[in-house]
Formats: C-alpha cells, structure tokens, sequence
C-alpha cells in the first residue's frame, strides 16, 4: 500500500537535497526518540542490524535495511518489522528538476503486520506523511532565508542551573584570549540547537555559521571546554564508513586501532586521515541522549553519492553522472575495492562477489551498471575518496597555539608515536644577541630577547600555526600548510625591521629564518608535542644557511602550488650546498632582503 504527496518550488535540486535529505534532522524534528542498533556480524561478512523503539504509542522492534540513494535526485529506505502494526513501512523521496525549481514527490509504502496496520494503516500513512508535509514546507522557507531556524522546536529541557552555567561559561570564553567573542554565541546554539547537530560539533562548520575564519571558531571552542561549556572528543573514524566508533576525552587515550561492527573491519589509526575532534555541550548544560535520530541516512555519509541494495543475482542500471574526481566502488561487508580516477563522462561498473567488488568495463554515459553475484543480498556503494574538508584533523590542530597554550598536557602517551604525513617546519634564530648582550647588559638584552618571542608568537598564531619550542634565541614552530609558514616568515622579517626601528640600542638584530615541509614523526616529549625525522633536521640546517634579513625554503617549500604567488616580486637566488647529515648537495631558494 502507498500513498503520495507532491510539492513544487522555486528551488532547483542541489539547493534542496542538503536538507531534504537529512533524516536525522527530520526524524529529531518528527520527535521521535534517538535509538541504536543491534548489529550482528554474520557468516558472508554482512552486518544484521536490529533496532527497537516507540513511535506514535507503538513498541516496535525491526531490521533495518541500508538507505539506497542517489545524490540530489532521491532516496528511500526499507525497514522490515517483527513488531508493530506494519510489516514493512518506509519512505521514498524523489526530487526532480522542474524548469528553474524542483518537483519533489513523498511516497510511504507500508505492508500491514497486525489487525491495527490492516484497520488504520491509511490513518497512520496520512498522519505521517502530514507531518513531513509540515516540516517539508518549514525547512524549505529556511533555505530561502524566510525563517531563521529550519524547524519549529520546543525548547530543551535544560538541567537545574544549566542556563546560569552556560551564561557564566560563556562569559569565561569572552574573557579568554582565544575566546574570539563566540562565547556568547556557542552558549545559545549549545542551549537552543537541534540535538542531532550537537553530538558532534565541528568548528568548521561553526565558523561558517558564525561567519567567522576557521581558526577563531577552533580556538573558541578550544575556550569552550577550558571553561566547562563544551567537551572535547578525539573521534577514531572508521576508514570504511567514516563513523566515530572509538571516542576518547584527550589523544593519549586514542588506541592505535578500533573495530567497526557497522562494517565488520578492523582499522588502524592514521592521524591525518582518521582522527578528528570534535565537539560537544557539557552534560551539566546540555546532557544529550545516546543514539541517534537516523543512523544511516544520505547526509550521514555525505561522501558518498551512490548507494543501492541489490539482491542475489541482480542486475540494475542507475541513471547518475557524477563529476570528474577520485572514487572508490565497495560494499557495506568486508572485501577488496575498487578505485576509479574518473574525468567525466562514462563511468565504470560495478560488480560484486563474495569477496568484494570489481570494476567492469564503462558502459554507457549517465548510466551506472551494478552486477550482484556475490550470492547474498548486499549494499553496493560509490564513495569520494576524498575525507570531508570539514573535518578538524589532529595534525590541524596540533599546529594551532591555542591548543598547545591549553592544552599541552592532552597529548600522546608517553612512547607513543603518530607518524604526520606533512607538516611545514620554521626555524628562526635572532642574530646579533651576543653582542646586544655585551652592549646593553644581560637585564635589557633579556627583555628585549623576550619581546622578540612574543612578537614572533604573535604573527605564528596569526597565521594559524604554533610554537613547538624554544632553543636559546631560537624558534621552532610547525604549521599545517607550508604557504601559512611562507608567510609567516616574510611577517617575520617586516616586523623585525619595525622593532629595530622603535629601539635605538638594537638596530642590528636580523632574524635568520628557515623553512622546510615534509613527513615527520610526532611524539610526546616533557609533556608536549614535538617532532623528529629529517624534515625537522632539514629546516635546522636550512635556518643555518640563513645570513638574517633573508629567508631560506627548501624546494618542496618554494615548488608549492600556494607558495609560488607568495614569492612574485621578491627577489630570490637558487643555491645548493652540502648539508651535515644529507648525503647529497641540497638545493634551496633563498629570498633576498
């Protein structure tokens, strides 16, 4: 049994899928509770999951079967039900261009279970599907910036003396000196947001929201849980299915590997690909319940375009065009993949066995073929391989003062290590501090050393990276991009010329300044983080080759895509030297004062 409701807007798809496809947030706005699924690893590798709960006054126990959906056209989902008054009931979504705007179309399909489903199942259908109807409309008028909120909500019911912590957190925050004036903001959206945003709460995403850059947002949630609003969590992705399974409170209590029920795998941890933080309101303001509101929906894995159930033996032909990019064809259950470079155009097929999945010849444009002779029934899936942009990963933050500033002591474990795939490196040292030392006496010489630090500190967190250590009158500092070190470098030898100007009695201080970019190993050492490997040797001894005033970069350095713009119009010199430690002659770009 169906039934069917149809809307028409002025919106065209891309515009809409974001949001229509976002069951959790829908399901949280439906009211019904969060809930968590029972998966049973099974003997071909497939995941049974099995879920309970209560809606609209009925106990329900049920399997649940993955979404299938393509990305911005539809999406539907199958639950088979042991208890309940259905047997099966689910939705179908379909989204189609209509001139400027979008046709969308809702159908529910249901089978009844008991005597209930058989006398009311239309009732029940229609009481559902006016209640999407409502929230359909209400979200829309959100994406035309008609409503400031995407659905009509009650508040949350708050702790005793949750408001009053919140306010006074927030005011902590403001008072701070990575506070950025969000505290107030993160105070209302952790005492007013759906709940479904707020389990894991990424500064990305707040950034945007707020409309502020990326690092003021990181570092006023960094703030957040200094003052007790907000908890931080170091999620271990699955590499699979990029679901959070492992949650720990600071770095050292990551394991160096998790395993996904949801996908039956073991994983190791990699550091830059799937260790993210991530955030969430203090339980004493905002406790949140476990589980979810929809543990499998479309924008549960937005990396992800194509997702289709197919039974044994079947053949299915799926009209998608996906973009030119990097993907990967793979199924829910453990097995091997399949990689496709795709520039546009016909795109592979996918075949899937017992053992996992293989690339078949392109077929026709606009069209994918997905052949099931794996002998059970599996969900086939393309995914982008590349990890959210919105994802805060370890090494980013890392390489931020403010997590260094506060927290120092939530690093590796002692003998732990975690290998950075790239990290940029600067070294500078201060020229001249021996003589100044002589001249003015160690006291004025001692600050003005110091006044030196503090206004290198400042131009490193400006341009998001962070001081790892001092060494004498030297600085080491690592940063997450070598085009941010870049610059950091060049601020550097304009501010020193100002600071030299300002003193009478140290006029000839110059900085001497090195940069190199490459893989590292990061371990815990005294209680912070720090690097070792020959990228931090390399930089040591670039630095070296520095005479002040100018600025040594290795060629990974200045051969980067973001760094070649940065050097236009400086004057520079390509020179080569043998390096200590480096068997052959290194060449190196030194930019002139």
């Amino acid at each position: 049994m169906r039934q069917t409701w149809t809307w028409h807007f002025d919106l065209p798809p891309e515009r809409l899928w974001p949001v229509l496809a976002d069951t959790n947030r829908f399901n949280e706005a439906m009211g019904l509770p969060p809930y968590a699924l029972e998966e049973t690893p099974q003997a071909n590798g497939t995941v049974l999951r099995r879920g309970k709960g209560k809606a609209a006054g009925f106990t329900l126990e049920w399997e649940e079967k993955p979404y299938e959906w393509i990305h911005g056209r539809w999406f539907k989902q199958g639950r088979v039900f042991s208890k309940g008054p259905f047997r099966t009931f689910g939705p179908n979504f379909t989204l189609e261009p209509d001139g400027a705007g979008s046709k969308v179309t809702y159908t529910l399909e249901w089978e009844p279970l008991t005597l209930i489903g058989r006398l009311f199942g239309k009732k029940l259908a229609a009481q559902a599907g006016a209640a999407i109807e409502k929230r359909v409309l209400t979200a829309v008028d959100f994406v035309k910036g008609a409503r400031p909120t995407m659905f009509d909500l009650p508040p949350p019911v708050l702790p005793e003396g949750g408001r009053a912590r919140a306010l006074a957190a927030a005011e902590q925050v403001d008072r701070s000196t990575y506070g950025n004036g969000l505290g107030a903001p993160i105070a209302d959206y952790v005492m007013t947001g759906m709940a479904s945003d707020l389990v894991h709460m990424k500064p990305k995403l707040l950034a945007r929201r707020f409309g502020v850059p990326t690092r003021p947002a990181v570092e006023a949630c960094l703030a957040s849980v200094k003052s007790g609003l907000l908890t931080m969590k170091w999620d271990l992705l699955c590499t699979n299915c990029r679901g959070a399974k492992v949650t720990a409170m600071a770095l050292s209590e990551l394991p160096r590997g998790a395993h996904c029920e949801s996908c039956n795998i073991d994983y190791d941890r990699d550091f830059e690909r799937n260790v993210e933080l991530s955030f969430s309101p203090a339980p004493t303001i905002r406790p949140l319940l476990d589980g979810g509101y929809c543990l499998s929906g479309p924008m549960s894995t937005p990396h992800v375009p194509v997702q289709v159930v197919l039974q044994p033996g079947e053949r299915r032909s799926l009209a998608v065009n996906l973009p030119a990019g990097q993907y990967r064809l793979r199924t829910l259950h453990p097995g091997t993949h399949a990689d496709v470079d795709h520039t546009g155009g016909m795109f592979p097929g996918v075949r899937i066995t017992a053992t996992g999945v293989e690339a078949l010849p392109s077929g026709t444009a606009g069209q994918i073929e997905f052949h099931n002779d794996a002998g059970f029934e599996v969900a086939a899936l393309v995914e982008d391989r590349r990890w959210t942009a919105d994802a805060l990963t370890a090494p980013e933050v890392i390489s931020l003062q403010a997590f260094r500033d506060m927290f120092s002591e939530a690093t590796l474990r002692p003998g732990d290590e975690a290998a950075v795939g790239q990290v940029a490196l600067l070294f500078s040292d201060l020229r001249g501090s021996t003589a100044l030392y002589e001249r003015v006496g160690d006291s004025m010489a001692y600050n003005i050393v110091r006044d030196h630090f503090a206004f290198l500190a400042s131009i490193v967190r400006d341009h998001d990276g962070a001081i790892v250590k001092t060494i004498g009158d030297a600085v080491m500092a690592s940063f997450g991009d070598p085009a941010d070190a870049v610059k950091a470098a060049i601020a550097m030898q304009h501010r020193i010329v100002e600071f030299n100007e300002a003193h009478e009695n140290h006029r000839d201080l110059s900085i001497k300044l090195g940069v190199h970019v490459g893989s590292s190993i990061m371990v815990n050492l005294n209680e912070r983080l720090d690097y070792f490997g020959s990228t931090v040797n390399m930089a040591a001894r670039l630095q070296g080759q520095s005479e002040g005033d100018d600025i040594v970069l290795s060629r990974a350095v200045a051969d980067d895509p973001a760094v070649k713009p940065l050097l236009e119009g400086h004057e520079k010199r390509e020179e080569s030297v043998a390096l200590k430690g480096f068997d052959k002659p290194v060449s190196f770009v030194r930019l002139l004062p």
